[in-house]
């Protein structure tokens, strides 16, 4: 799959949609397996719709232990992309009402002629990684960072720090 989605492509196709595959692992995300994706990219006027579902499985590292382990994504996606500018320069503050319905965002092309499908993937693989990372619900993270085999000598130059109120 070409890294660039061409705007002209989709709505030069049949029904203005386009349906398309990525598999492949990701720059920046530690892929155990590549990230599978089944998306269609339709045309809607001033706006191109994507939708899909993405799946595959990412190593993520503990937030309570710090190892690493194997974290399986499976979610839909849905984004929307505005073709024209969402700012009209006719207005006199150079902004443009639009209403937008809860949960959804669009993203601003500012008159760009493809979208960047590497870059939709990471984003959303990224932003579905859970907010807290661990490992397991038996994870005994706490038991480990509280060894004494952990000191970090570093942090002696804070021992004698001494703070002095502000009078």
């Amino acid at each position: 799959m070409n890294r660039y989605l061409k705007i002209q492509d989709i709505e030069d196709s049949k029904n203005k949609t386009i349906h398309f595959t990525f598999e492949n692992k990701i720059d920046g995300i530690d892929c155990v397996t590549p990230i599978k994706a089944e998306l269609t990219a339709k045309s809607l006027g001033e706006f191109i719709e994507i939708k899909g579902h993405i799946s595959g499985t990412v190593n993520l590292e503990c937030d309570l232990c710090l190892d690493k382990f194997k974290y399986k994504l499976d979610f839909d996606i849905d984004e929307l992309f505005s073709k024209k500018s969402l700012i009209d320069e006719d207005s006199q503050n150079g902004e443009k009402e639009y209403e937008i319905k809860d949960g959804q965002f669009v993203t601003d092309l500012n008159g760009a002629e493809e979208i960047d499908i590497y870059d939709l993937l990471y984003q959303s693989v990224i932003l579905n990684f859970p907010n807290k990372k661990v490992c397991g619900i038996n994870c005994k993270g706490k038991e480990y960072l509280s060894q004494d085999d952990n000191y970090d000598p570093r942090l002696d130059v804070f021992k004698n720090l001494q703070i002095n109120p502000k009078e």
